[in-house]
Protein backbone atom coordinates (compact mmCIF):
# COMPACT_ATOMS: atom_id res chain seq x y z
CA UNK A 1 0.00 0.00 0.00
CA UNK A 2 0.93 3.73 -0.79
CA UNK A 3 2.24 5.58 2.38
CA UNK A 4 1.70 9.24 0.97
CA UNK A 5 -0.44 10.45 -1.63
CA UNK A 6 -0.08 14.03 -3.59
CA UNK A 7 -3.62 15.43 -4.13
CA UNK A 8 -3.47 17.14 -7.56
CA UNK A 9 -6.64 18.79 -6.61
CA UNK A 10 -8.05 20.98 -4.51
CA UNK A 11 -11.31 22.33 -2.29
CA UNK A 12 -14.35 19.43 -1.72
CA UNK A 13 -12.47 17.48 -3.81
CA UNK A 14 -9.04 17.34 -2.00
CA UNK A 15 -11.06 17.62 1.30
CA UNK A 16 -13.03 14.03 0.22
CA UNK A 17 -9.56 12.08 -0.93
CA UNK A 18 -8.28 12.94 2.56
CA UNK A 19 -9.98 11.74 4.41
CA UNK A 20 -10.42 8.00 4.08
CA UNK A 21 -6.44 8.00 2.82
CA UNK A 22 -6.14 9.20 6.86
CA UNK A 23 -8.45 6.28 7.93
CA UNK A 24 -5.68 4.42 6.11
CA UNK A 25 -2.39 5.85 7.48
CA UNK A 26 -1.61 7.27 3.97
CA UNK A 27 -0.06 11.03 4.15
CA UNK A 28 -1.95 13.09 1.90
CA UNK A 29 0.08 15.83 0.44
CA UNK A 30 -1.80 18.92 -1.35
CA UNK A 31 -0.33 21.52 -3.38
CA UNK A 32 -2.12 25.17 -3.19
CA UNK A 33 -1.93 28.16 -5.56
CA UNK A 34 -1.80 31.45 -3.62
CA UNK A 35 -5.43 32.26 -3.41
CA UNK A 36 -6.18 28.94 -1.49
CA UNK A 37 -3.09 28.80 1.28
CA UNK A 38 -5.58 29.40 3.83
CA UNK A 39 -8.33 26.59 2.46
CA UNK A 40 -9.72 23.79 4.18
CA UNK A 41 -7.68 21.35 1.82
CA UNK A 42 -4.63 22.75 3.14
CA UNK A 43 -5.37 22.89 6.99
CA UNK A 44 -6.63 18.98 6.85
CA UNK A 45 -3.60 17.59 4.53
CA UNK A 46 -0.50 16.33 6.39
CA UNK A 47 2.07 18.74 4.08
CA UNK A 48 1.59 21.38 1.31
CA UNK A 49 3.06 22.90 -1.29
CA UNK A 50 3.15 25.64 -2.58
CA UNK A 51 2.52 25.55 -6.51
CA UNK A 52 2.28 28.89 -8.14
CA UNK A 53 0.57 32.00 -8.08
CA UNK A 54 -3.52 32.03 -8.30
CA UNK A 55 -4.49 31.54 -11.92
CA UNK A 56 -4.64 27.55 -12.50
CA UNK A 57 -2.97 27.42 -15.44
CA UNK A 58 -0.01 28.89 -13.26
CA UNK A 59 -0.47 26.26 -10.38
CA UNK A 60 -3.14 23.53 -10.83
CA UNK A 61 -2.81 23.04 -14.34
CA UNK A 62 1.42 23.28 -14.21
CA UNK A 63 1.65 19.54 -15.12
CA UNK A 64 5.63 20.06 -14.59
CA UNK A 65 5.10 22.10 -11.06
CA UNK A 66 2.37 19.19 -9.48
CA UNK A 67 4.61 16.43 -10.56
CA UNK A 68 8.05 18.21 -8.99
CA UNK A 69 5.94 18.85 -5.60
CA UNK A 70 5.15 15.26 -5.68
CA UNK A 71 8.61 13.77 -5.89
CA UNK A 72 10.18 16.47 -3.74
CA UNK A 73 8.11 15.61 -1.19
CA UNK A 74 8.05 11.63 -1.75
CA UNK A 75 5.14 10.79 -2.68
CA UNK A 76 4.52 7.08 -4.14
CA UNK A 77 1.83 8.27 -6.37
CA UNK A 78 -0.95 11.07 -7.46
CA UNK A 79 -4.52 11.83 -6.98
CA UNK A 80 -5.40 13.46 -9.84
CA UNK A 81 -9.03 14.08 -8.76
CA UNK A 82 -11.52 15.38 -10.94
CA UNK A 83 -13.01 18.51 -12.82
Amino acid sequence: MFRKIFIANRGEIACRAIRPMRELGIRAVVGYSDCDELSLHVKLADEAVRLGPSPASMSYLDVEAVLKAAKDTGCEAVFPGYG
